[in-house]
């Protein structure tokens, strides 16, 4: 099969990797991949967002199956004109992108279908001074979001007054998230912990992936300014199978029978951000692709062929199992000096060891230049582990992390550590 995958992070790293491994043989093309991608493909000179030309590419080369990774491409509805085309494809279509795409359609579907979410309220450019006597009255911490597509960075989360008016400046006055913040949503602050719940779906049925926690401060202790994300871990021990249930009666299958329900199944990958606050899990945000690290450490416990998975979805016929491997994995993810703010790149990679089927490294903003890997992103490599325990996952990600090195390479040091305070509260 030809399989053409869109992206060129970690995740689109992750999918062509597991893929690759498919008893179904491929011949893989990254548009635009990156300096890992090779390995497994063909990399194409054509940006995630360049639909026509994506289409073009998969007449020419007759792709017997798209996969797209990152979501711009998805709200600017390239599912919509692949199928136009008759040109099979793994994704979302253009009004159910919108979930990730705006915040406020997002807000606005969950009200409509009952779906827990927190309080919000919507603000213009124009109603600044709406928004300032607001913030005014408010209680602290508050949530501020860009409603448009912001690379995950459009969240502020200001502790008082002050720095909420300074967030309304980034918003409205210096443009910090382009017009992706002209409009925002403020929501209640909710307590509790993170997690990410991932589901395959063919629009009725579903499968659901083991809960991941991502971390998407750059400091340790959860300090500093919001990333794409510093590492994740799955299983999350926090989703309890008794919590796991209650997403499923009241958001997942909520959300799936009301874009039904609005003629727009959803097909591909929902990626479902989630609170598990005192009041039970609430939703944060939608997303409609994998997340990015999840990605990684997903495709580390999978067991069942993605392929088939993919294909299944796709054809709008889902009836496969899905099975994962026993145990956990943690990724961690390997940053140029500077990020999330303005990084270095061209850095020369070295790597000093081999991958072994617990101990793998994922290539993300990576490229390769003069026969060299060499920096090209933020977020450079994913360094994922495998174990029996979220412990030994831990370690070995750890151990790995140790074998490459980059100039001014940096990264979190506690990766998992509120998975392993969860696993000793649910043994108490």
């Amino acid at each position: 099969m030809k399989i053409l995958i869109i992206g060129s992070g970690g995740r689109e790293y992750a999918i062509g990797w597991k893929l690759a491994l498919s008893e179904i043989p491929t011949k893989l093309y990254f548009a635009p991949g990156n300096g890992g991608t090779p390995y497994y493909g063909e990399n194409v000179p054509i940006k995630a967002n360049e639909i026509k030309a994506l289409a073009r590419f998969a007449e020419e080369k007759k792709i017997d199956l798209t996969i797209v990774g990152p979501e711009e491409p998805l709200v600017l509805g390239i599912v919509d004109t692949f199928r136009k085309r008759k040109l099979a494809i793994f994704g979302p279509d253009r009004y159910c992108a919108t979930l990730e795409g705006s915040k406020i359609f997002a807000k606005s579907f969950m009200d409509r279908h009952k779906i827990p979410t927190a309080g919000h309220w919507v603000f213009e450019a124009s109603e600044k001074e709406k928004l300032i006597s607001f913030l005014k009255t408010s209680t602290f911490p508050i949530v501020l979001k860009a409603d448009g597509l912001a690379a995950g960075k459009g969240v502020i989360i200001p502790q008082n007054l002050e720095e909420a008016l300074n967030a309304v400046q980034l918003y409205f006055d210096q443009k910090s998230f382009g017009n992706a913040g002209d409009k925002v949503v403020v929501e209640e602050f909710m307590d509790g912990e993170e997690a990410t719940v991932f589901v395959l779906t063919d629009g009725t049925t579903y499968r659901v992936f083991p809960a991941a926690q991502d971390h998407k401060r750059i400091g340790d202790g959860d300090t500093g300014k919001n990333t794409g994300g510093m590492g994740a871990y799955a299983p999350a021990p926090v989703c309890t199978p008794e919590i796991m249930k209650i997403v499923d009666d009241t958001i997942i299958k909520p959300t799936l029978d009301g874009l039904r329900s609005e003629n727009h199944p959803y097909t591909g990958i929902l990626y479902v951000g989630l609170m598990i606050t005192d009041d039970g899990p609430k939703v944060v945000e939608y997303n409609v692709r994998f997340g990015d690290p999840e990605c990684q450490v997903e495709m580390m416990l999978l067991e069942t062929d993605l392929l088939k998975l993919m294909e299944e979805v796709a054809d709008g016929k889902l009836k496969s199992e899905i099975q994962f491997r026993n145990g956990f994995a943690s990724v961690v993810v390997a940053a140029a000096k500077g990020y999330p703010d303005a990084y270095e790149k061209g850095k020369e990679i070295t790597f000093t060891s081999k991958d072994n089927p617990d101990k793998r490294i994922f290539h993300a903003g990576t490229k390769l230049a003069g026969g060299k890997v060499v920096s090209d992103g933020g977020r450079v490599l994913g360094i994922v582990g495998f174990g029996d325990t979220l412990e030994k996952s831990l370690e070995r990600a750890y151990q790995h992390i140790k074998t490459v090195s980059f100039d001014g390479m940096i990264y979190r040091k506690d990766i998992g550590k509120k998975g392993i305070e969860a696993l000793e509260r649910n043994s108490k």
